[in-house]
């Protein structure tokens, strides 16, 4: 079968490449690239880290306000589907590429199958969980990371099966959902992360280029609208860095040094500003911080997943996993709140396994292979 995968930001890069690997061993994949990011920090050097194919289309979209991004990314894409004529396409997460990607698929009857499914924030204002709702309504089928996101899609009625046992319909693809819509995969960020860590370890130099020991600083991302847009949030964030008395590490995302440059906040040492990093220069930097401090659903994921408490500069979370036994805290962006956080204790133990095995790229295409035999 001939599948297209719709990528288009940083994150989905990384989830991309496990489920590549996977595909192209017995399958036919269009990789379409939308241009949401375009930076080489936060675009080229992850297909060049993770191993991803060239995209056979980059459609060069750029940034811009949602609608105006969202609409260039339908138009183009559907293009590009009439075109390619796909047995399926794939999307990841809740960006506005995962949105124009199954509009465009979803319209041209072409089943949808979408990973990271199920996750929930609770908060409709957000950009992403508009996102979300919509390719988990319209998506074939629904790759959920976990038990919890199977739940919400059993709670929404969109997980299979109706209550009276009849199946559900739509107007995707032949007319008639599969068996069971949604597939309990695991999390394909933990493939990745399994597949690349010890290469982190034993390639990175971005400790020895920065003179830091393993356990000495904190790492912090700051990229969300609601808090980069904010000059207010922007300032308690960075209150809270210096006010922490310790090195802070912070890979600044573009949208975040453009929001710097329009505020009066100063950033002086030991918080250390530093040019986006690559996917191993990550890994390495958080699988080594005492903690990490991120508005990032992956961050938040990665620091569970490699046993490095998290701060979440966030009032909530579509990772409610990352909570368990105090390894994530909620602290929103008052200054107070984030500094009580970053000094609590290690917590004990190791982090409940709740994100798989390292094997939900296989899942994902023996349920395509099952939708399309």
């Amino acid at each position: 079968m001939k599948i297209l995968t719709v990528v288009g930001a940083r994150p989905q890069f990384i989830k991309a490449a496990p489920f590549s690997r996977v595909v192209r061993q017995r399958h036919t994949e269009v990789l379409v690239h939308t241009g949401q990011h375009y930076d080489a920090g936060m675009s080229d050097v992850f297909f060049d880290e993770l191993g991803l194919p060239r995209p056979d289309h980059h459609l060069d979209v750029g940034s811009g306000p949602h609608g105006l991004q969202t609409a260039r990314m339908l138009e183009r894409l559907e293009d590009v589907m009439r075109r390619e004529a796909p047995d399926g396409v794939v999307v990841y997460g809740d960006t506005n590429s995962t949105l124009a990607g199954t509009l465009a698929a979803a319209k041209l009857a072409i089943p949808v199958a979408h990973v990271e499914a199920g996750l929930r924030s609770g908060v409709r204002e957000m950009p992403e969980e508009v996102n979300r709702l919509v390719a988990d309504r319209l998506a074939t089928l629904l790759f959920a990371p976990t038990q919890a996101a199977m739940e919400n899609l059993r709670r929404e009625g969109i997980g299979g099966e109706t209550s009276n046992g009849k199946r559900q319909t739509s107007n995707v693809g032949s007319g008639r959902l599969p068996p069971q819509r949604a597939v309990l995969t695991g999390d394909i960020m933990y493939d990745a992360l399994l597949a690349h860590r010890e290469r982190a370890r034993q390639n990175s130099r971005i400790l020895e280029e920065l003179r830091l020991e393993p356990g000495s600083y904190v790492l912090t991302t700051v990229h969300r609208a609601a808090n980069t847009d904010d000059p207010a949030r922007l300032a308690d964030i960075f209150e809270a860095l210096a006010l922490l008395r310790e090195r802070v590490v912070v890979p600044l995302h573009p949208r975040t040094r453009a929001a710097l440059m329009g505020t009066d906040i100063e950033v002086e040492p030991p918080v250390l500003l530093i040019e986006p990093v690559g996917y191993l220069d990550m890994i390495a930097l958080e699988a080594d911080a005492r903690a990490v401090l991120t508005d990032s659903g992956g961050v938040q994921k990665e620091a569970y997943l490699l046993g490095v408490p998290c701060v979440t500069l966030r009032d909530e979370t579509e990772w409610d996993e990352t909570l368990a036994d105090g390894w994530n805290v909620l602290a929103g962006t008052d200054a107070r709140r984030i500094i009580e956080a970053a000094r609590r204790p290690r917590p004990a133990g190791e982090p409940p396994a709740v994100f798989g095995d390292g094997h939900a790229a296989e899942r994902m295409v023996a349920a395509l292979d099952g939708l399309f035999g």
